[in-house]
């Protein structure tokens, strides 16, 4: 059983991370994983997409028969096209009452697997020490903050210990965010320069032919 020292650094981290990559795409991106694993919802997506290609189909068909000159190909194809339409208006209805029930269970799921376990573990062991702080190390008011709310004076709790995760987590992940942002930045005002100067060049050779062609 990992160490629950361990356990509150990997809730916090992973909360953390869906701070920043947000729920919103979380969510997005397991739905697409979910859509090509092997199950009957990804074959109710394969037969949407054949439903859909179909139905274009039929409409480009439709569209492309005269219902004056050829009113009996263009009545058939006006069934099938009406038909096919019907049928993906429903199966939408039902992928997206699916898609519904996925968001609201993944959702749920995460909240008690994050929110709930920050909660539950500092509730449950407020008396349990993370670690013990070197003895004489720290003045009596370091080692009660320490120990808040109610671990052993001289040792870590897990609140403190949440904290300081949190804290460390943030700054971290601050700092790499804005070194991706500067980086990118970079590149793109690099890019500016290139196509000017790319530019530039063309000119000065357009303008060297015209003076040389006068």
């Amino acid at each position: 059983m990992p160490s629950l020292l361990v356990v509150v650094f990997v809730v916090e981290l992973v909360v953390q991370l869906i701070n920043t990559i947000g729920a919103t795409t979380i969510n997005n991106l397991l739905w697409r994983i979910v859509q090509t694993v092997p199950t009957s919802l990804s074959t109710e997506f394969a037969l949407q997409r054949k439903r859909q290609k179909d139905y274009l189909d039929a409409r480009h068909a439709l569209n492309a028969t005269s219902s004056q000159d050829e009113f009996a190909k263009w009545a058939k194809l006006r069934r099938q096209h009406d038909k096919l339409l019907e049928e993906l208006e429903k199966k939408k209805t039902s992928l997206d009452a699916s898609r519904a029930k996925f968001d609201r269970y993944l959702t749920t799921a995460r909240l008690v697997s994050t929110r709930g376990l920050q909660w539950f573990l500092p509730f449950w062991y407020n008396r349990e020490p993370m670690f013990w702080l070197p003895y004489g190390w720290f003045p009596y008011y370091v080692e009660w903050f320490a120990s808040f709310p109610r671990a052993p004076l001289g040792s870590v709790s897990i609140v403190v210990w949440q904290w300081a995760c949190t804290g460390i987590l943030t700054l971290v992940i601050e700092t790499v965010t804005a070194i991706v942002g500067l980086v990118a930045a970079s590149r793109q005002k690099q890019g500016v320069p290139v196509a000017a100067t790319t530019m530039g060049a063309g000119g000065h050779d357009t303008a060297a032919k015209i003076k040389k062609t006068s």
